[in-house]
């Protein structure tokens, strides 16, 4: 795969005596920009995490916005800044209310804010529900890829969680190239995963699908397993459901109890910002009082200073960058422009004359 992102061919930075433009691109624009690229994605995202590794990033951590009378729910903000060909600033402010399910909602909504590299002004607003549902889709195939490596390839595949994130992973690694002989389905809700098999079985997959009642035995009978839950605590807490040594995307980082990461080797997308805000590795850190279960990151996978083991369970936990986020808006962004259906909001910057 690539190591560089693609170079962007539309600036928003304002020629001299020009005022600067701020565009609004609707979620509908950025499905049309990303729909069908899944290699495409995956390759830049792999770009962004070698730029992140380099250190030609920043990437403060992440601020919860949380709620004493709806404890359940939260909106967080992830500012970051990219370098490399991308050269961008900006912030994702994304929220999560799981009640949004039983309304007929999406549990998350977001909108993404890029900032110009020179002036630091902001150039865009764009939907970014669809933005952060790809690029962890795209982490997630490519973290996949690159810890399979070494290791007997899945064929076996068991989504925990049947969602909308769970729904994008699987495209993105149908679109990457994997091929399935079996996919398993678990949900608490038996009409998600009716939904969600419905849409399996609509992509035309030759897949034996199972829908699984118990968690054990999607686990058991998975090689590749996604966990893409809402849980805010650990609930899968049998070690020995692991023994088989599958390879673990566990990108909703809250449902492996520490004991099972302890026996697994472990890989993150960023230290600090995984061990942190009570995920399993965040606790794992608490009971050992270390970070020596940690493996290594994605990056170090990538660049060769660390590798996957065959003889155990492999857990991927990436607890999301907003480097990725801002790689995939810049990305968006550069399409739209090129298609000529940005939509810019005109004199949205007014006072613009120091003096008046």
């Amino acid at each position: 795969m690539t190591d560089t992102l693609p170079t962007a061919t539309a600036s928003p930075v304002p020629a001299p005596g020009h005022l600067p433009t701020f565009a609004v691109i609707t979620g509908e624009q950025v499905q049309r920009a990303l729909d069908g690229r899944e290699k495409q994605l995956v390759e830049l995202v792999e770009a962004a995490y070698r730029l992140h590794d380099a250190g030609d990033s920043v990437n403060p951590p992440s601020y919860f916005l949380r709620f004493p009378d709806r404890p359940s729910s939260r909106i967080i903000a992830l500012p970051a800044s990219l370098g490399g060909p991308v050269q961008v600033d900006g912030l994702k402010w994304i929220s999560s209310f799981p009640d949004n399910v039983s309304a007929g909602l999406p549990r998350a909504s977001a909108v993404l804010i890029l900032n110009e590299h020179d002036t630091g002004y902001p150039f865009a607003c764009l939907e970014s529900s669809i933005i952060s549902a790809t690029r962890t889709a795209a982490s997630a195939a490519l973290a996949a890829d690159w810890l399979s490596r070494g290791r007997s390839r899945p064929t076996r595949v068991g989504f925990f969680g049947t969602g909308l994130i769970a729904r994008y992973i699987h495209t993105f690694l149908a679109g990457t190239g994997w091929d399935f002989d079996e996919v398993g389905v678990h949900d608490l809700s038996a009409d998600s995963a009716a939904g969600f098999s419905g849409y399996l079985r609509g992509t035309g997959s030759a897949a034996r699908i199972t829908v699984h009642d118990s968690a054990e035995d999607l686990v058991r009978g998975s090689d590749l397993v996604v966990f893409a839950t809402i849980a805010g605590r650990p609930h899968v807490t049998d070690p020995a459901w692991f023994t088989h040594n599958p390879l673990v995307l566990h990108v909703s980082l809250r449902d492996l109890a520490p004991e099972i990461l302890l026996g697994a080797a472990n890989f993150v997308d960023d230290v600090d910002h995984c061990l942190k805000a009570d995920t399993s590795p965040h606790l794992a850190e608490q009971l050992t009082g270390d970070r020596d279960f940690l493996n290594g990151t994605l990056g170090d996978v990538m660049s060769g200073r660390a590798a996957p083991p065959p003889d155990r369970p492999v857990i991927f936990s990436p607890f999301g960058l907003g480097v990725l986020d801002l790689a995939v808006g810049k990305y968006v962004y550069d399409e739209v422009s090129r298609s000529g259906d940005l939509r810019l909001i005109d004199d949205f910057f007014h006072e613009l004359r120091r003096y008046g």
